[in-house]
């Protein structure tokens, strides 16, 4: 069963906490580098679970969210991306690509982060392409999985982070 045919976690629920290493080609158990969500309290979150680094859909989506990191800022929010390569791979993408983005490696064990956010597609063995938006206190406040081939863009994201802001 893919996590696509269960869907989304649900808008207004409490986002699953977790932590997960830093895709910067660091080893090793120091705290500095892994990613806590529970440490980002305060601010509001995008993650943006992707299938692969260097995949041509993937490569556009996270590029366009690297762009879109000042404007993000605006709304008191950071993105995330999470795939299932390892911290060298994401080292390797982000500095071939030029990008500042964080990401996160839900490597080992394989998705369990993106299994508990209804993102993993255990036929592929791949995180599906899913875009969750966090606000300040925890809360899911948009969710979608797109079809994995297509790049669900920004649009409802910056129209979820307006709605935060003006609440």
């Amino acid at each position: 069963m893919t996590s696509q045919s269960a869907g989304p976690l649900p808008v207004n629920s409490t986002a699953p906490d977790f932590s997960l290493p830093k895709g910067d080609g660091q080893l090793g158990a120091d705290p500095s580098t892994f990613w806590h969500l529970a440490d980002e309290r305060g601010k509001n979150v995008i993650l943006a679970f992707y299938p692969a680094d260097w995949s041509p859909v993937c490569g556009s989506q996270i590029a366009l969210y690297n762009e879109l990191i000042p404007t993000f800022a605006e709304y008191n929010a950071e993105v995330i991306g999470i795939s299932v390569d390892g911290t060298f791979c994401h080292k390797a993408f982000k500095e071939h690509n030029n990008l500042s983005i964080e990401l996160l490696c839900d490597f080992e064990p394989k998705g369990k982060t993106a299994k508990l956010y209804s993102a993993y597609n255990e036929q592929l063995g791949l995180c599906e392409r899913a875009i969750y938006v966090i606000d300040a206190q925890g809360i899911i406040r948009y969710s979608y999985i797109s079809p994995m081939g297509v790049n669900p863009g920004a649009k409802e994201i910056l129209e979820t982070l307006q709605e935060i802001q003006h609440a």
